[in-house]
């Protein structure tokens, strides 16, 4: 045989091994790793052989060329012998990497070079020692690595702004909550690999650095560059590191305790900060107080981001924003831009414990971080700012947490996710929403005192450490007293292990009160089929309360079983459960029982606080959607609302006339949605009548002012769309010098843009604010247009992302799609543009779940179902397995139920009620 013919044979030999290896792999799932070697590790999780102590990180950004380079020497522990190094990168070019025993590291041993095997599936890199790590000992870690600055949200990334000259300016900024510090530098970047940092960053000179700590020294680099080093860090997670490079502005203040407070924005909106300064000052000194632990680092940072996909995020020391979350200007910013700003800088301060000080062991228990800090939003802002009058908006926190929690979609709040995209759809309103009623409605059932020492028990049982669900009702129980035999556990697991929300049937007879728990699941009726099946297994721990026409306390319960019967001292006429909503909880009056409600809310509706009626007023139209209560007799509920003092259930009653109203426009079915605005304009004239065009009065006046006359003039009421338009006419001529009432800033360009003369001016006005609440509010009135052309230049824009940011694309398309001459192009948009979406946002993302749900979840007919099915079974690996798919189709296929079910109700009982002009 001829030498060609030997290497022939022994490359077809080769190929053959190397098929069969492969085949061998996949039968075992054994992974390949990017260079065809066998990867060591096959799973998403880490191995726990080694731990990591400590990083020394120096990070080099240029922000010419868009790349970063760094080195990252991790001091690990070795726990069990292993010839390998498991951690995570993703998108990063590893460029050297060696490993130190550490008995070399003082004779300034270079260590031996090691391989470096990639695995991106999971995003996992494998350093390969050559000799094996002994158990028990320390070694270093040093890799090289380099990459671009991202181009989304994640990781290390690059955002921009405009000068008011013109010129663009970069910055490079990190967000790494929950799987993107791996972006960013190579890292065990999983929660309970918790470690200290010390963080050295090059930069030019025209620019700062900032860090989780305190800048310690600047050493001068060849070539003029500058590194900042930063004190080393407290014990803390991967996703909690963070570190800018910009050239920013701030304004600071000292708390109390001698905590340096700052709050960072581009230099041209520097005066916008002040606002964010004082409140994080109060709400820190607050929490150092209500926990009773000091805040633990020197130094508490507050930076407004140009482009920031969510909210806000809790790096320990450096918080970041998006710049509407942050920024307060007194000329645009509305007092619901105000109570945003406000809880949201609660809610990430409330982290720096709940999250920062203790961690949750793993992501299945994300609602100990996000959960609590939503509740502590609460708390912090009542005690600082009670004019704010956050324990209403708080209704709406647990509305919106039974909406998503009523489907047979939903989740536990505690649940199994491993892949980075299950983890990401934890952040939802279950873990954040659900979470924080769940814990608003223990305090209630433990007392404020028991509550709060439970509390700081679990902060300083775990500071530094990571915990569990079971670790809190722990901490909370040791506080409780012994011979009440709680269980807490054992009741707090109905709550955090299995899904959904308990019905409770309540049914009066005499002095004895009958209840018995249901579980409630929206579209779902107990004469269909599946209902028994649906019930099988739910059993929940209610703490109830409830209160009478003859007591004037309120009376306690815990339902522990399927139905149980409850003694009152006397009769009584009505009896109404769930005292001020603080359980989470739907209640169904059986025999008379809605009745007596109804009756008093038209004889003395006062007898009832002003959470109750709220509540009746949401129990009742949930109860439709289930059959338990008719649509007229929910509507019916509704007519004392004329008689109503408080902005909040008159806020909730309207606001559930114009979901309807706003449902039969979408469907075209324009009786009924005529009927609806004539009802809605006769019935509340009185009320919408009396609202000023001005910023005077309560935040629950403001609030109602903004949410009536936006109404109003959307229903086309004369009187409002002639002032709306006079205010805009003024501040047009004006070039917006003209200062407009900041309550109907929102409704005066609302009208404004339905002009295309309008529009326009509109828009150009939105290129040059520097304000970014009033370019929120420009934008929403730019979405609603009618004219389709004009819409689809809004979306081009939010795609190039110039003038309108790509952060704000999500939003913009959900809006557009509430515009009945909208919602058809922006469901076609997403589904022609699908790809092109996953290349700006990550799958599982907030953005992409908000654009999944904002242009179907209002869908309605057989027609439309099908189209959202058939289109999502064409993923193919590209979100196929997302959670929000099922529960759009599951919304979908409850609002077709409830047309059938109630559209003739609801025609009939507009005939009986409108008054004909």
């Amino acid at each position: 045989m001829s030498a060609m013919g030997k290497i022939l044979i022994l490359q077809v030999l080769k190929m053959s091994a190397w098929f069969q290896l492969a085949l061998i792999c996949k039968a075992h799932q054994d992974p390949i790793a990017t260079n065809g070697h066998l990867f060591p590790w096959n799973k998403v999780r880490l191995p726990d052989k080694i731990v990591p102590v400590h990083y020394d990180l120096r990070i080099h950004p240029n922000l010419t060329s868009l790349n970063f380079t760094g080195t990252v020497k991790i001091e690990v522990l070795v726990k069990e012998e292993t010839s390998f190094v498991i951690l995570h990168s993703k998108d990063l070019e590893i460029t050297g990497a060696t490993i130190i025993p550490e008995q070399d590291l003082e004779t300034d041993s270079l260590g031996k070079n090691v391989s470096v095997l990639e695995y991106p599936s999971h995003e996992q890199i494998a350093l390969q020692a050559a000799e094996p790590l002994a158990a028990h000992r320390k070694y270093c870690l040093c890799i090289e690595f380099q990459a671009s600055l991202a181009e989304g949200f994640d990781g290390f990334y690059k955002s921009t702004y405009r000068t008011v000259d013109g010129e663009k300016r970069i910055l490079a900024t990190t967000d790494f909550e929950p799987t993107a510090a791996r972006m960013a530098f190579p890292c065990f970047d999983e929660p309970s690999f918790k470690a200290t940092f010390s963080i050295k960053i090059s930069r030019e000179r025209q620019h700062l650095a900032l860090s989780n700590m305190p800048k310690i020294m600047t050493l001068e680099l060849e070539g003029g560059l500058l590194e900042d080093h930063f004190d080393k860090s407290v014990k803390m997670s991967t996703y909690l590191v963070a570190y800018i490079v910009c050239d920013f502005r701030a304004v600071s203040a000292v708390t109390s305790s001698g905590i340096k407070v700052s709050v960072y924005a581009v230099p041209e909106k520097w005066n916008q900060t002040h606002y964010a300064l004082e409140v994080a000052v109060k709400i820190l000194e607050f929490y150092e107080h209500y926990f009773n632990i000091s805040y633990p680092l020197p130094k508490q940072d507050l930076v407004a981001i140009p482009d920031f996909q969510s909210g806000a995020m809790e790096n320990w020391g450096l918080i970041t924003y998006r710049e509407t979350s942050l920024l307060y200007d007194p000329q645009t910013s509305c007092d619901a831009d105000k109570l945003w700003i406000t809880k949201v800088i609660g809610h990430e301060l409330a982290h720096q414990w709940f999250g920062n000080l203790v961690t949750m062991e793993w992501w299945n228990d994300i609602w100990l971080n996000e959960g609590f800090a939503r509740y502590m939003e609460r708390v912090s802002v009542n005690s600082t700012y009670p004019d704010i009058q956050i324990d209403d908006y708080f209704l709406n926190v647990c509305f919106g947490a039974m909406a998503r929690d009523s489907l047979n979609s939903s989740h536990p709040i505690t649940n199994p996710a491993e892949t980075p995209t299950q983890i990401m759809e934890m952040f939802d309103a279950v873990s954040y929403d659900k979470g924080a009623c769940v814990l608003n409605m223990l305090k209630d059932f433990l007392t404020e005192d028991v509550f709060q020492n439970g509390v700081i028990r679990y902060l300083r049982r775990y500071s530094y450490k990571n915990a569990k669900s079971d670790d809190l009702w722990d901490s909370m129980a040791n506080y409780h007293h012994a011979e009440e035999h709680m269980h807490l556990k054992e009741m707090m697991d109905t709550w955090t292990l299995q899904m959904g929300i308990p019905l409770v049937v309540v049914e009066r007879s005499g002095k004895q009160v009958r209840i018995r728990q249901e579980r409630f699941l929206k579209g779902v009726l107990q004469e269909d089929p599946e209902w028994a099946a649906l019930q099988s297994g739910y059993l929940w721990h209610v703490p109830l309360t409830y209160f009478t026409s003859g007591s004037g306390s309120v009376g306690r319960h815990l339902l522990r079983t399927k139905s149980d019967t409850i003694e009152l001292e006397g009769e009584v006429s009505w009896v109404k459960f769930n005292a001020d909503m603080n359980g989470y909880y739907v209640v169904h009056y059986e025999g008379d029982g809605w009745d007596s409600l109804i009756h008093l809310l038209d004889r003395n509706h006062t007898a009832l606080s002003h959470k109750d009626r709220t509540n009746l007023i949401h129990n009742a139209f949930q109860l439709v959607s289930v059959g338990r209560l008719s649509l007229d007799r929910a509507l019916d509920l509704t007519s004392y609302l004329r008689r109503e003092s408080e902005n909040i259930p008159l806020l909730q009653g309207v606001g559930y006339l114009e979901v309807l109203y706003r449902m039969m426009e979408r469907r075209g079915i324009s009786d009924v949605a005529e009927g609806l605005k004539r009802y809605i304009l006769q019935y509340f004239k009185s009320v919408i009548d009396k609202q000023t065009w001005s910023d005077g009065g309560s935040v629950s006046e403001k609030r109602l002012r903004t949410e009536l006359l936006g109404l109003a003039c959307v229903l086309g009421y004369p009187p409002c769309i002639e002032k709306a338009n006079q205010l805009f006419t003024s501040w047009v001529n004006s070039n917006g010098s003209v200062s407009l009432p900041t309550d109907v800033l929102r409704t005066v360009y609302l009208i404004g843009a339905q002009t295309s003369e309008g529009w326009n001016q509109l828009l150009e006005y939105y290129r040059v604010s520097l304000s970014a609440t009033e370019k929120n509010k420009i934008l929403s009135a730019l979405t609603q247009s009618r004219d389709t052309d004009k819409l689809t230049k809004l979306i081009d824009l939010s795609m190039e992302g110039e003038v309108i940011r790509t952060q704000d694309l999500a939003a913009v398309i959900a809006t557009i799609s509430r515009n009945p001459a909208g919602q058809a192009l922006a469901w076609n948009f997403v589904r022609n543009n699908w790809s092109k979406l996953l290349e700006k946002f990550h799958l599982g993302s907030s953005s992409i779940r908000a654009l999944i749900s904002g242009t179907t979840s209002h869908f309605s007919s057989k027609e439309e179902l099908e189209e959202v099915k058939v289109f999502f079974d064409s993923f193919e690996g590209q979100g196929q397995e997302l959670r929000i798919i099922q529960v759009v189709i599951e919304v979908i296929q409850k609002n077709i139920r409830w047309l059938e079910r109630n559209l003739h109700v609801l025609r009939k009982w507009l005939v009986d009620n409108v008054q004909r002009t």
